[in-house]
């Protein structure tokens, strides 16, 4: 999925919807993102990370 693809999906859904991700341990909060970028033709990456407060 492109960050393009995620956005129209994402627009789609409730506003004050919260957002999750499933992991091997169950559902876990999106506490933030970073971009990976790369070189050499690879794609730029984006890195959802947990929310640690949980």
């Amino acid at each position: 999925m492109t960050v393009e693809q995620l956005i129209v999906a994402l627009q789609n859904m409730p506003k004050n919807a919260v957002v999750l991700y499933e992991g091997d341990a169950g559902y876990a909060l999106v506490g933030g993102l970073s971009l990976q970028e790369n070189g050499s033709g690879v794609p730029d990456e984006v890195i959802l990370f947990p929310d640690m407060n949980e």
